[in-house]
């Protein structure tokens, strides 16, 4: 019996421990933010995007093509600029116009990143846009993975002609409770990104495209999100997994939806 319960001891203590660097490294676990900065992609200019709060985010912008819709593209917590590009050629190729935003502590810029944060840097994406002489009715705003909290946020602030959201989750605390179930991440995880809740308040087309063989964020969650809003188009993807976002048959489905809005001239 002494030895069960040492046994037990040594586990509850270990499970403290676990619970313990989860709660105080969340933010290292969740955004992995990494440091290189990508080169500038042909065809694309380099502009700085100035945040509220006094951050200068390196980003890439290409313009449209006379008559064509502006993208504003938010990679995942993984991601750098370099994928974004990948992630939006086929878009590039049909001339519309693409403004991939780098966030705050990712590729050597400064802050912490964060849910609020992250919604500080979209804002400036946004207002950056509008002073270009790009009008929402002719901006589009695409998420992939975790970024399409930020772009469900943008979505809903900003009232864009179209969203368009790859991977989606129901909320943050969902994904993390699907991959450690032992744990009360919920009521540990201080961002939230919950777009099941933001949703159904939007009243633009919105796209969702999701893989079955999704390893990261299940395909229920996005099938799940997708039921939230009439509006949304759901593309189910057999046997893609999370890297969907730079698949060129899902990409190529993307320039179609959108070219089925009839945006632009």
């Amino acid at each position: 019996m002494a030895i069960l319960m040492r046994l037990l001891g040594f586990g509850a203590i270990a499970y403290l421990a676990v619970l313990t660097v989860l709660f105080v490294f969340q933010s290292r676990l969740i955004y992995p933010a990494p440091q290189t900065q990508s080169a500038l992609p042909k065809g694309f200019e380099e502009v700085v995007i100035a945040t509220g709060d006094g951050l200068h985010l390196r980003s890439f912008y290409r313009a449209a093509v006379t008559g064509q819709p502006t993208l504003v593209y938010f990679h995942g917590n993984s991601g750098t600029l370099a994928g974004a590009k990948v992630a939006t050629e086929p878009f590039a190729e049909a001339g519309v116009g693409l403004l991939l935003l780098e966030y705050r502590g990712y590729a050597g810029h400064g802050g912490e990143p964060g849910e609020e944060g992250f919604y500080r840097d979209g804002d400036a994406a946004m207002a950056w846009l509008q002073r270009q002489g790009v009008a929402a009715d002719l901006t589009i705003i695409r998420g992939n993975s975790l970024g399409t909290g930020v772009a469900a946020e943008m979505a809903l602030r900003h009232q864009p002609a179209a969203l368009i959201l790859t991977a989606p989750f129901a909320s943050l605390p969902d994904v993390a409770a699907d991959k450690l179930p032992l744990f009360p991440v919920r009521l540990l995880m201080r961002d939230t990104f919950d777009n099941a809740a933001k949703l159904p308040k939007l009243s633009m087309p919105i796209l969702i495209q999701h893989g079955t063989a999704d390893q990261v964020v299940p395909f229920e969650q996005g099938l799940a999100v997708s039921r939230t809003n009439p509006a949304i188009e759901f593309q189910r993807y057999e046997r893609s997994g999370h890297g969907l976002a730079f698949e060129r048959v899902s990409g190529e489905a993307r320039v179609q939806w959108v070219r089925g809005l009839g945006l632009g001239s």
